[in-house]
């Protein structure tokens, strides 16, 4: 996107607009990622063999740990990139993206050789047995081993293009990845096909990456001479200002995610306690419950660089009216969306497995995690905004508070008192907290930005 346009959208687009132009194509592109994720769960669980998806279902926590890298250097250097285009300071633009590319690059190849030299003892904590052990082994042996590098630089790469003001272009690349991957799945998973189970879920996702890498190479190749983003390595620095300030707000989102790895990895130990169908059926309900855990995501991602820039260029009531239009839409949206799946829960796990037993827990975990998805919208977007301000303090509070206060012993308790059924309202028990936490907290840096005319 040139500059012209992008100072238009970022400076005098009607917010409204604004947050439709950012935030809808960053949406979509979250919903393909779920369907794709989706397509290996339907498409396993049409094998109708509790291991295969037990397999998915028990690898997650290592694939949610690329998001990890993902947010370390993908959330930090698009906020860097965010801020430094509203001061006109496109050289720190320059390096931030090429500080960024270079560190995702390392940091998968750097997850592929601890999960191929520790596959075992890796496996085994994830709560893998010895009926699901090979399953997931294979699994993980394309979308980790093989294909964690390409996974994370593709995400990151959208990062970059989005912080730019180009979502369009960010989604389009990601999209095309996850429409690869769907096409590709029935070919590789069912017995028509070359019928290799999970294990061709997992090749189909490491292809699709790749398919998006070189989205994403192709098209800054081509509009080199309008992008700021660069991956030449004369513009790679270790300067302090440029690596403190990707890591000021990276490593925050960061250690979330890698707190988000651990409590899952939690939650899959408490459910294998109960057998192979509880567990493809927590698996079938955290698919389903990351449609609209996505959609806010995507909100709270898109509306980062509208948000960062007028923080930095100085826009007080531009930057405010976008968080608090942003919250409506997606409070309005999350009420919706939660009374729809209480009522309808059995059915939707249905669609995935006819499994009577995986239907029975699949229904009561499902109505469980519905009640938290208000609460979580306003978390999301609260931390999108640190994000975007380079108030990576309040990210790291806030994802302390999330996992290691709040949900994580909420497992635990809850188990102990409703075993299984308990697991399943933990974060709805730690949203509420949260929400509250992020409404107050958003007030008093309103007040004190405009105490201070920060903006």
């Amino acid at each position: 996107m040139k500059t012209v346009s992008r100072t238009e959208l970022f400076e005098r687009t009607p917010i409204a607009r604004a947050i439709v132009t950012l935030a809808v194509p960053t949406i979509m592109s979250s919903l393909v990622m779920v369907l794709y994720n989706l397509a290996d769960t339907f498409f396993v669980g049409m094998l109708n063999d509790p291991i295969q998806n037990a397999a998915v279902a028990l690898a997650a926590p290592i694939l949610l740990a690329f998001n990890a890298v993902n947010n370390l250097f993908g959330v930090g250097s698009s906020s860097m990139m965010s801020r430094a285009m509203g001061r006109k300071d496109f050289d720190t633009v320059r390096k931030s993206s090429a500080f960024g590319f270079y560190c995702a690059v390392g940091g998968g190849l750097l997850i592929s050789l601890i999960c191929g030299v520790f596959e075992v003892p890796i496996l085994t904590l994830m709560g893998a047995e010895e009926s699901t052990y090979e399953a997931t082994a294979g699994y993980v042996l394309w979308t980790v081993i093989f294909g964690a590098a390409p996974s994370i630089l593709n995400v990151v790469m959208a990062y970059m293009v989005r912080a730019e003001g180009n979502a369009l272009h960010a989604s389009i690349g990601t999209m095309s990845g996850c429409f690869l991957n769907i096409i590709l799945d029935p070919i590789f998973i069912l017995p028509w096909g070359l019928n290799m189970g999970a294990a061709g879920a997992g090749l189909a996702t490491m292809i699709s990456n790749c398919a998006a890498c070189a989205y994403f190479f192709v098209l800054l190749f081509i509009r080199r001479k309008d992008t700021n983003i660069s991956f030449s390595p004369r513009h790679f620095t270790l300067k302090k200002e440029i690596v403190l300030g990707v890591f000021g707000v990276g490593l925050p989102a960061s250690i979330q995610n890698l707190l988000n790895v651990t409590g899952m990895t939690i939650l899959n130990n408490f459910t294998a306690a109960f057998g192979a169908d509880a567990i493809a059926a927590m698996g079938i309900t955290q698919k389903i419950y990351m449609v609209p855990m996505n959609v806010s995501s995507g909100i709270s991602q898109g509306v980062m660089p509208l948000v960062g820039y007028n923080y930095a260029s100085g826009n007080t009531q531009r930057m405010k009216k976008t968080v608090t239009l942003s919250a409506k839409i997606i409070l309005a949206f999350m009420v919706i969306v939660t009374l729809f799946f209480y009522v309808f829960a059995g059915g939707l796990v249905e669609l995935f497995m006819s499994n009577p037993s995986i239907i029975e827990y699949g229904t009561r975990f499902m109505r469980g995690f519905c009640l938290g998805l208000p609460f979580l919208s306003m978390d999301f977007l609260a931390v999108g905004v640190f994000q975007a301000v380079g108030m990576g303090k309040y990210s790291l509070c806030f994802a302390i508070l999330r996992k290691v206060v709040l949900e994580i012993p909420a497992l635990y308790i809850l188990n102990f008192l409703f075993p299984l059924y308990g697991l399943a309202y933990a974060q709805f028990a730690a949203e509420i907290v949260l929400a509250a936490a992020a409404v107050i907290i958003l007030a008093r840096i309103f007040r004190q930005m405009e105490k201070t005319k920060r903006f």
